[in-house]
């Protein structure tokens, strides 16, 4: 069965259609006439004319608004939808999505931080939470022995309610004594590791792919199979050089996007 798909907020939640208003097209340029038309409709969302889950024009809107063909006027909104500004429900149109969560990969923080910085309000569906024996990869990560006891923590995170992210993080059971009689559903990871048990971090080593979604990642996350995914295994270092988590967090690419500003001497 094909996982279910994000929907537009109800009609009582959408705004009336607005009265379209856009500049003339500069026919006699050398940027693409969809590329002009796109450009205006992401201006309107990055104003905040238009918010997430308000309607766009149709395909014939837009053909009869710049005297465009519908093809072009079609190319426009599957740009938009590329980006992940826009997404088509079939019936219903095609409306402004969420935006994306920027992930600064230069920068340790935690879902809970990031998702509030934004405004946006985090929470978590714990899927598996237990002690179990370290199979070879988490213990050469966390530099214990295999079949050491680790604290194996899985949720889906949401923010406003909606799932972004898949999390599964594995914690040596010695550093952290009655860990698993922690509710994760309703506290930050981090805040935990530092109040409660004083952990002083110093460093992660992450790295970074992208792959498609299986049947059930799409399932948790309420994607199509074979969605575009970003994928981030870390390993947390303590300030006394100990690898205290390993973790491994999957994001929908429709939701997030990695960024990293990079300093001039490393291009010199």
């Amino acid at each position: 069965m094909q996982a279910p798909q994000s929907k537009p907020l109800s009609s009582k939640h959408i705004r009336p259609t607005p009265k379209w208003e856009f500049a003339p097209l500069d026919k006699g340029s050398f940027t693409p006439i969809y590329f002009q038309i796109q450009t205006q409709l992401l201006q309107k969302i990055q104003s905040g004319q238009l918010r997430a889950g308000d309607p766009l024009p149709s395909e014939e809107e837009l053909g009869r608004i710049f005297n465009v063909s519908r093809m072009t006027a079609r190319h426009a909104l599957q740009a938009l939808k590329s980006q992940g500004f826009a997404s088509r429900h079939k019936g219903q149109g095609t409306f402004v999505s969420r935006p994306r969560v920027e992930k600064d990969i230069a920068h340790l923080s935690g879902f809970t931080a990031e998702m509030r910085a934004l405004g946006m309000k985090p929470t978590s569906q714990i899927l598996q939470a237990e002690t179990v024996a370290a199979e070879a990869d988490v213990a050469s990560r966390l530099g214990i022995a295999v079949g050491s006891a680790i604290f194996h923590l899985r949720r889906l995170r949401l923010a406003d309610d909606l799932p972004v992210a898949l999390e599964d993080v594995w914690l040596p059971q010695q550093l952290f004594p009655g860990v698993s009689q922690l509710d994760f559903s309703r506290v930050s990871l981090y805040q935990i590791l530092r109040e409660q048990y004083g952990i002083r971090v110093s460093r992660a080593d992450e790295v970074i792919e992208a792959r498609s979604a299986n049947r059930r990642e799409a399932d948790l996350l309420q994607v199509a199979p074979r969605s575009s995914l970003l994928v981030i295994s870390r390993t947390l270092w303590s300030v006394d050089g100990k690898p205290v988590e390993s973790a491994l967090s999957i994001y929908r690419g429709d939701r997030y996007r990695a960024v990293l500003q990079v300093p001039a001497t490393a291009v010199e």
